[in-house]
């Protein structure tokens, strides 16, 4: 019985019955309220840990951790942590200078990234990660979902709210520990999984990684953590991944449409988007899958997945079955509304790839009359290293509309170097139709005006966006 899970009321929270290390231990946690920290809280609560934690602001993520057992802080000063506490966990957005984590240092407690928390949570199972520059959440998403559903109980951490699973964390008595393994800051190196994809290679985290090389190394060092009598599923057509995966000392499998892959996707067929394929294992056909998300890159996440859930021991028929059944997870492609002949969509992406994809896949799904992309950038930083590629991966939309860059992570002076103006310009110099629009406001008033019967609104990017496509869900919903 799984504990520590978030739904959509309240969370569930059961006695643990498996053993772990960490039962009646004393853990705070700074940043708790980031995805992948409250859903640590979750799972330590479920295997018995006394969990305190804090953060900036109050939310319902925060009030349902309390409700399950947590001790939860809105605001952050020394006096939150515990006086006895054994253990401080912060999260990758906490900055050296924080109060909590400075005060954590000096009284002593043992303090660690949530990566390495992570990584120990790993080591108690059977570690399954799934790396990569796209799709992380998807497929991770994806082999919790199956697992789940075939009854092996598993405990499992994704970086998005899955619906079909109640929330982002589940802790099971299974064997299984599913995860993401994110490259920024070099996290996935503190996880040695039995089994492991890496699904893509590209630049990103370009404030972390001086270049490509440097990436690629970063993921030579996390294949060679895969243990020995794991296994690797690695993408058999991405031109980064091969170099990578020469570090691994476990066997590798490769996935694509190419031959010579171990997993191959073939006989494709495609409606609206969505892909049905056979999927051959080793030259023999494994099983038939209606992959169930649209989009060409959600078929390489459907191979990966059905690669990993295989070596977990579930048969191809009961993959074949349940996967079709996989409903996404949170911005993703995540359809809004559909209201007086407008669709309003949200989604995630905030890498030039992730866009162009997802906005093919869109208009393929959708077929709208008109795709109007709002596109909030993430990092001044992102943006600048990237803004060639950005600017070239909005083909796909017929209008795009551009507020000012979300602001994390980067210094002051990064500030200095980029804005959102220099992206526009860039899109219109490639015949796009681009404007700059500095408030939510100043969009939604926009949007108002043009949206029309036909017509779909996505609002994209890893920031607060999504506040502007509730507007215009409720907008919609009014009589106007």
């Amino acid at each position: 019985m799984r504990s520590g899970m978030e739904t959509g009321k309240k969370t569930i929270v059961l006695s643990p019955r498996a053993t772990s290390k960490f039962t009646g231990k004393r853990i705070h946690l700074i940043g708790v309220g980031g995805c992948g920290m409250r859903a640590l809280a979750q799972m330590l609560i479920g295997r018995g840990a006394a969990v305190s934690g804090s953060d900036m602001a109050g939310s319902a993520v925060l009030d349902r951790l309390a409700q399950g057992g947590a001790t939860i802080h809105v605001g952050q000063k020394p006096d939150n942590i515990p006086k006895e506490c054994d253990l401080v966990v912060y999260s990758a957005a906490i900055h050296d200078q924080n109060p909590e984590l400075l005060a954590a240092r000096q009284r002593g407690p043992e303090v660690i990234k949530y990566s390495q928390m992570l990584g120990r949570l790993m080591d108690e199972k059977v570690g399954i990660a799934v790396s990569g520059t796209h799709g992380k959440s998807t497929t991770t998403a994806m082999v919790a979902f199956v697992l789940n559903a075939a009854d092996r109980d598993p405990s499992y951490i994704v970086g998005a709210t899955v619906e079909q699973l109640g929330g982002p964390s589940g802790v099971g008595e299974g064997k299984h520990f599913v995860a993401e393994a994110c490259e920024y800051d070099r996290s996935f190196l503190n996880y040695r999984p039995h089994y492991a994809a890496i699904l893509n290679i590209e630049e990103d985290h370009l404030d972390c990684y001086p270049n490509i090389d440097a990436i690629i190394e970063a993921f030579r060092a996390f294949a060679s953590q895969v243990k020995p009598e794991g296994v690797l599923v690695a993408n058999g057509e991405d031109r980064n991944v091969a170099p990578a995966v020469r570090a691994a000392s476990c066997e590798v499998q490769t996935f694509g449409q190419a031959e010579g892959c171990t997993w191959r996707g073939v006989n494709m067929t495609a409606e609206r988007g969505r892909y049905r394929m056979d999927i051959l294992f080793k030259g023999q056909k494994y099983c038939r899958l209606n992959v169930s998300l649209p989009g060409l890159h959600n078929v390489y996440n459907s191979l990966a997945a059905a690669a990993l859930l295989h070596h977990a021991g579930v048969e191809g028929e009961r993959i074949s079955e349940l996967l079709g059944r996989f409903a996404g997870t949170r911005r993703r492609m995540t359809l809004k509304v559909s209201l007086n002949g407008v669709t309003v969509v949200d989604d995630y992406a905030h890498h030039p790839t992730e866009i162009q994809v997802t906005l093919r896949a869109i208009r393929d799904y959708f077929q709208p009359r008109r795709l109007i992309c709002v596109f909030q950038p993430h990092q001044h930083s992102r943006t600048r290293f990237l803004l060639n590629d950005f600017a070239r991966s909005f083909g796909s939309a017929d209008e795009v509309i551009v507020p000012d860059i979300y602001f994390v992570r980067d210094s002051a002076r990064e500030k200095d170097h980029i804005s959102s103006e220099d992206l526009v310009a860039q899109i219109r110099l490639r015949g796009g139709s681009a404007a700059y629009l500095k408030t939510f406001d100043d969009i939604v008033r926009h949007l108002q005006g043009a949206l029309g019967p036909g017509d779909l609104v996505v609002t994209m990017g890893a920031g607060n966006i999504w506040e502007v496509a509730d507007e215009i869900v409720r907008w919609l919903g009014t009589d106007r």
